[in-house]
């Protein structure tokens, strides 16, 4: 899988928003500067994260941005699926729904075995454990591994 950079912008964005929550709403401009994301991308990231209600739009001058729903509840796949679809597709169709032929029909199970492996790190991981800065035991110990640090 490849993290998009919108998937980043938006981790980074909500981490700093959840990082503000008892602040009340956060600018726009206040998490780009904070977090160097381009203005026009971040906006368009958050009417995403909106429409999922991730996020919550205040209008008026002490407007901004809020949390939709408490920090403990927003996964990163949540996050991942909102601004970018599913974890993992092939040519933008689902897995499950994709159909091989003959010897090929042993990839179908390859897809659907990533995802479960994804699912495992990004449904545990929440933007409350982000903000705060510590990831669940689970998935800690996964970085603990010479060989995920490594590059292949």
């Amino acid at each position: 899988m490849r993290v998009s950079a919108k998937s980043d912008y938006a981790l980074r964005a909500l981490i700093e928003i959840a990082q503000h929550v008892e602040d009340g709403p956060l600018s726009a401009e206040a998490i780009g500067k904070a977090q160097d994301i381009p203005h026009g991308f971040l906006q368009a990231i958050l009417a995403d994260l909106r429409r999922a209600g991730i996020v919550m739009s205040q209008r008026g001058k002490a407007g901004g941005w809020r949390l939709g729903r408490d920090a403990e509840e927003i996964t990163v796949a949540d996050v991942v699926r909102a601004v970018d679809g599913p974890l993992v597709s092939v040519y933008g169709i689902r897995p499950e729904s994709v159909e091989y032929n003959g010897a090929a029909q042993v990839l179908q199970p390859v897809w659907i075995a990533a995802r479960s492996s994804l699912r495992e790190v990004f449904e545990e991981v929440t933007l409350a454990a982000l903000a705060v800065g510590e990831l669940p035991p689970s998935v800690e110990a996964r970085t603990h591994d010479d060989d995920a640090w490594r590059p292949h």
